[in-house]
């Protein structure tokens, strides 16, 4: 089990701010399992709180900005990608201003100072969001993030200005040595002609050359010269992590971006909120299942079908829709015998089962019939079968079976199964009915 982390003791760390210029004092403190990342305003009166979360984001020109109420925090994405990339999962964001320090425009002084303290262990499991289906976001002028299902945390990322120039391409293994040494130091650029826009805006106050790149034509100006070759590209990475962070599960997922903003960024996490909210709901127990006529408990499904474990495929019938169409489920557990060969180490239900739960359903609506009980149904073949999105242990297997025709002995349907609303096999099934051997 791996357990979710914290700051060992409380680390303090001043400077100015970005946007505002301000000077500004933060404390990372330690806090309790499950808390994520809570910033915390000490200088306003009653000291109000604004945890780090997709539904309190306010802003994304240029920067994140977090808000509960007229409390309001900017330039958030450099803490939370310093604490998330060193691998803090819990943190209180003590704040004596609106604004983290910039420091020199990297994540540097964050992670230094992480380092310094060093984490401990909590005795809470780490909660963990492995992606089941591709989402897409887009923005102008092709930009776009993918999030690709994946057993672990990476990011593909190609940076490309508006002017076509300084293009870089960067593919990153999420690593929290790895971070500290090869993303934290990327520090946040500028081009020169966006400088003046900004100043007009009321950004950018405490920029300055010891703390941002400044590009002008093919010329780069900084007080010191580049860490990285593709320092540009880093920082975007940089920047993908603390926004993400604002998704409060650790994922596994692979990142795809091109032309990355903090607005992409920002949609992207909120596309993660919504799937963890639909794969959560999938999870809860269905609400008011009918029992009685129109159903059939798993006691009655035996008396029908001849299956037994390990191939009985239908637990309950949750109801008819005349003598032609039922629907059907099956609770899928990490206990059923395929998982141990069927890719044990990222398991997924055999798409051939979810065939035979559909003609399992069916023939419980054949035998139902007067005449047929007794008698078995043989699975003869499958036709247009399309297998949509992976079935996965705890997942709440909905199959819907219909007879489309039935002459003599032989029985024509059409059916699919369905997780969270989402068709994840669909067919048409030919069958047969024999007397009992």
């Amino acid at each position: 089990m791996i357990r979710q982390k914290t700051l060992r003791e409380p680390v303090r760390i001043e400077g100015s701010s970005l946007h505002t210029g301000q000077p500004v004092s933060l404390v990372l403190r330690p806090a309790d399992p499950d808390t994520g990342y809570l910033f915390k305003r000490v200088d306003l009166p009653d000291e109000p709180t604004v945890a780090a979360r997709i539904e309190h984001v306010r802003q994304t020109e240029r920067a994140t900005t977090l808000g509960e109420g007229n409390v309001k925090i900017h330039t958030v994405e450099h803490v939370l990608a310093s604490l998330r990339g060193s691998g803090v999962d819990n943190a209180l964001i003590e704040l004596s201003a609106n604004e983290p320090p910039i420091g020199d425009g990297s994540g540097r002084i964050y992670v230094e100072a992480i380092r310094r303290v060093g984490l401990v262990e909590q005795d809470r499991p780490v909660s963990f969001f492995e992606l089941r289906d591709p989402l897409y976001v887009q923005g102008r002028d092709g930009a776009y993030l993918v999030a690709w299902p994946s057993s672990s945390f990476s990011l593909t990322c190609t940076q490309v200005t508006h002017t076509g120039k300084f293009t870089q391409f960067l593919h990153w293994e999420h690593d929290p040595e790895r971070f500290a040494a090869e993303i934290a130091p990327a520090r946040t650029f500028v081009f020169y002609e966006e400088v003046q826009p900004l100043m007009e805006k009321g950004l950018i106050k405490g920029g300055s050359l010891e703390n941002a790149i400044v590009i002008r034509g093919d010329t780069v100006f900084c007080q010191e010269p580049l860490r990285f070759e593709d320092e540009f590209v880093r920082h975007k990475v940089f920047d993908m992590i603390g926004d993400l962070a604002l998704f409060p599960h650790r994922l596994k997922a692979h990142i795809l971006a091109a032309k990355p903003s903090h607005t992409l960024n920002v949609e992207m996490a909120r596309a993660l909120q919504k799937a963890h909210r639909d794969y959560v709901s999938q999870l809860m127990p269905l609400e008011n299942i009918p029992t009685g006529e129109g159903a059939l408990d798993i006691r009655e499904v035996l008396k029908i079908l001849p299956h037994r474990y390990p191939f009985l495929m239908i637990d309950r019938v949750l109801r008819f829709e005349g003598n032609a169409k039922a629907v059907g489920q099956k609770a899928v557990t990490m206990n059923e015998p395929y998982f141990q060969g069927h890719f044990p180490g990222h398991p997924i239900m055999p798409g051939v089962l979810q065939l035979e739960a559909m003609a399992q359903l069916a023939s419980i609506l054949l035998l139902r019939q007067a005449g047929n009980a007794g008698k078995l149904g043989f699975f003869m073949s499958a036709d247009k079968v399309k297998f949509r999105r992976p079935v996965m242990p705890g997942d709440t297997l909905i199959v819907e079976a219909e007879l489309v025709s039935f002459r003599g002995k032989i029985g024509r349907a059409s059916g699919r199964c369905l997780v969270n609303d989402q068709v994840s096999c669909e067919g048409d099934l030919l069958f047969a009915l024999v007397d009992s051997i």
